[in-house]
């Protein structure tokens, strides 16, 4: 196949510069620190009730995360499915963002007292953002040569980086000037309506320039849901047939568990074990963020001069470095200069794993469904990352027994890709 024109890959990397001020804006800085700070304000400690039950406030934000990547994980295959086998992925990718966006903006009327109201709104928008990136990711095989994926994927988190980290600047912005008489916590808010507009505004370049799909199947023997099922066990049954692909997948979940933790619970690990300021910490994310963009180039010049699974091993024991430094540090020089070498490895594993398992999948048309694999193997990566982070914290008392036990994922990672990796030296010897 051939790559796209400029326009239709610019238009894809887009929905990157979009959706992506959800995972920094929400999920990394001013919702975890705000959330924390508003209930703890409001109940006047660190546990909050939830439901009747209480829960420690950090805690209870890494369980709504996971509870969040849990529903997408279920709901996803089933969608995605149905979108390879009546050809409307671009539907399905405008309706998640739409849910993502109106209640990232709904976020503003949180308060700190509403606990439920904003953890429900959270998980919404958690579910939108996760939801969408099925369908946007399988679009990457359909529009990208072989030869051009790894670049293709890499312009589109540096896009994100870029974007999240504009709108990350307003905000910070915001909070720190207070213009026209808004509190700090107003700012906060206002913060969090932008994102949704944000995100659903610039995802409109995108719905335009991707091109439709058309269905893989042009007679429905069963209902949606049927056929949703079928076709998951059919890439199942593929999967299986591909040793490569089957063990890079295991590696996958494993080391995902640790990526995303670290990603998603950084700005609480800084305001709880270090206390640092919340201005710092945002600086902090916005640095890690524009080092990011350079990572995810260098690593993908790097796949192409040596291979994806060997960099991804490498960029895999610099997770396991990264993990040891954190559960030592003790100072705020120490925080940030760790941040600095997340920022260098976090663009890189995230856009070199997308690529990656868009060359090893099989040549298909039910892209969306394979993508969804994809998809719900780094869902339930998180779901347990995220609740793991949370029980040891609570059962500890301290996030650092947390970061470190985030170690034991990056080495069965490790372990998996080093077998993929073999097994693929084994294949291309058989070939010869």
């Amino acid at each position: 196949m051939q790559t796209a024109s400029k326009k239709v890959i610019n238009g894809w990397a887009m929905y990157d510069w979009a959706n992506s001020v959800y995972n920094l804006v929400i999920t990394t800085t001013f919702f975890p620190i705000y959330f924390t700070g508003a209930t703890s304000s409001h109940f006047h400690g660190n546990r909050i009730p939830f439901f009747g039950k209480y829960f420690v406030n950090s805690a209870l934000y890494d369980y709504a995360m996971a509870a969040a990547f849990l529903v997408a994980a279920i709901a996803s295959p089933i969608l995605s499915s149905i979108a390879d086998t009546r050809g409307n992925k671009k539907r399905y990718l405008m309706m998640f963002t739409w849910l993502g966006a109106i209640n990232c903006s709904a976020l503003y009327f949180f308060n700190g007292a509403n606990v439920e109201y904003g953890v429900i709104c959270f998980i919404l928008a958690t579910l939108g953002y996760c939801g969408g990136l099925v369908f946007y990711n399988s679009y990457l095989p359909e529009i990208a040569s072989l030869e051009d994926r790894d670049r293709i994927s890499a312009r589109g988190y540096a896009m994100g980086y870029i974007g999240s980290v504009l709108l990350q600047l307003v905000g910070f912005a915001l909070v720190a000037l207070q213009p026209f008489g808004i509190s700090e916590g107003q700012a906060v808010l206002i913060t969090f309506l932008l994102v949704g507009i944000w995100w659903a505004g610039f995802a409109q370049i995108t719905f335009i320039r991707l091109p439709a799909t058309t269905p893989t199947i042009n007679e429905h023997k069963g209902n949606a849901l049927t056929e949703g099922f079928s076709e998951l066990r059919k890439v199942y049954s593929q999967v299986k047939q591909m040793p490569v692909l089957k063990m890079f997948l295991r590696g996958f979940f494993f080391y995902s568990m640790g990526v995303q933790t670290v990603m998603m619970a950084a700005t609480i690990f800084g305001s709880q074990e270090l206390h640092l300021p919340s201005t710092m910490l945002i600086i902090t994310v916005v640095v890690i963020q524009l080092v990011a963009v350079p990572g995810a180039w260098g690593i993908a010049r790097l796949s192409t001069r040596f291979g994806n699974l060997p960099v991804l091993i490498g960029v895999i024991f610099l997770w396991i470095g990264i993990c040891v430094a954190g559960y030592r540090m003790q100072t705020a020089n120490d925080f940030y200069l760790l941040a600095v070498g997340v920022g260098l490895v976090m663009g890189g594993v995230q856009s070199l794993s997308r690529s990656t398992y868009a060359k090893l999948m099989p040549e298909t048309k039910d892209t969306a469904s394979f993508f969804s694999y994809y998809d719900v193997t780094e869902k339930i990566a998180i779901v347990i990352g995220m609740t793991t982070f949370g029980f040891i914290h609570e059962l500890t008392g301290s996030m650092r027994n947390s970061v470190l036990a985030l170690v034991l994922y990056f080495v069965l990672g490790v372990i998996c890709i080093i077998a993929a990796l073999r097994k693929q030296k084994g294949l291309a010897f058989k070939n010869v």
